[in-house]
């Protein structure tokens, strides 16, 4: 079996932190689409204009743009994100919808994040809805740890909280098939969403990120399907964690975990088994089996954790078309992150 601690050391301190700034630029901005309108607990987003229309045929009444740009204060914050909405099925009709919510990385956005994943293309065809919400900041406080960058450790929860909420009451997204999942920084605080808001969720994904550990340490309190993708030879955050990661100037790296005992963490809050680990092509996958007696267990039934450790991967998101930032290591092609993970939602038992 292959090792699950692979990962090479961190780099040095001025490269860490310049390749985690380095990534939205010019591909953030070709993406972006305009910003639409501006939403409170109260009223639905405006609809931006899209390229496949908006309008009904033959004079009929506007529908809901597929896309759209909008805007939620919480807090006393105006925060962004980004929805998709999927076409609603004639049959259907506007009944409730399958909702994820994507984190982006630490110092990328939104449109980086839909780029390099196309999660709206894999979710909408699944009838989900799907929000990319913007970080303060360009990150996430994904530990639970007060910093002079974000003295306030649990707003990004409440926003998050705030915009299930509010899309379960203007997009009719369904409050029992409230998915997370992100990459990196944001694969860290979907898992925080997980750990402290298992009953919010019926499922998390997480790629190249761990649980943080220390002083911004969080842990799982119940039952949630998680699903860990991580790269074998990751660079910048290792498959072994990050228990001392460089000092930054602009804000605090969080110490981690490792990949596996982030997933173990979801397993033993879940009342979960020995695990089994078998050798799949391209990447090894470790299965724990969640329990009834975990709190929350009782709505999991057949459910599981599972950690995917993908060889020859870097800090990227397996199967992605988009190059990574130099120094993130190889995208491997052995795996696609973005069908796997939905994949899971739908199906949280056993891997196939």
């Amino acid at each position: 079996m292959r090792s699950f601690f692979r990962g090479r050391a961190p780099a040095p301190v001025s490269a860490f932190a310049l390749r985690a700034r380095r990534w939205p630029g010019v591909l953030a901005l070709a993406v972006a689409l305009p910003l639409a309108g501006c939403a409170t607990d109260s009223g639905r987003p405006d609809a931006a204009p899209s390229a496949s229309g908006s309008s009904a045929v033959g004079g009929g009444t506007a529908t809901a743009a597929p896309e759209v740009r909008a805007q939620l204060r919480v807090d006393g914050d105006v925060r962004q994100y980004l929805l998709h909405r999927p076409p609603a099925p004639a049959a259907d009709g506007d009944g409730p919808k399958p909702l994820l919510i994507a984190f982006h990385g630490r110092g990328a956005d939104a449109a980086e994040l839909r780029a390099k994943t196309r999660l709206e293309r894999a979710a909408t065809a699944r009838g989900m809805l799907v929000a990319f919400p913007e970080g303060l900041g360009h990150g996430w406080g994904a530990g639970a740890q007060a910093t002079k960058q974000r003295p306030d450790p649990a707003l990004d929860v409440r926003f998050t909280e705030a915009l299930i909420k509010h899309l379960v009451r203007t997009e009719r997204a369904d409050p029992d098939q409230v998915y997370v999942a992100g990459f990196s920084n944001g694969g860290s605080m979907a898992l925080r969403m997980a750990a402290e808001r298992p009953a919010l969720l019926a499922g998390a994904a997480s790629v190249s990120g761990q649980l943080p550990t220390g002083a911004a340490a969080v842990e799982p309190i119940g039952s949630v399907p998680v699903m860990v993708v991580y790269g074998a030879d990751d660079p910048v955050r290792p498959l072994a964690g990050l228990p001392s990661p460089p000092p930054d100037h602009e804000e605090p790296i969080l110490p981690t975990r490792s990949a596996r005992d982030s997933a173990a963490a979801f397993a033993a809050a879940g009342g979960a088994g020995e695990p089994v680990t078998r050798a799949e092509k391209g990447y090894d996958r470790t299965v724990w089996r969640l329990g009834k007696d975990a709190p929350g267990g009782d709505r999991r039934s057949g459910a599981t954790v599972q950690l995917l450790v993908v060889d020859d991967a870097g800090h990227t998101w397996p199967g992605s078309t988009v190059p990574p930032p130099e120094g993130f290591g190889p995208v491997s092609k052995a795996l696609d992150a973005t069908d796997t993970i939905l994949d899971f939602f739908t199906d949280p038992g056993p891997g196939h």
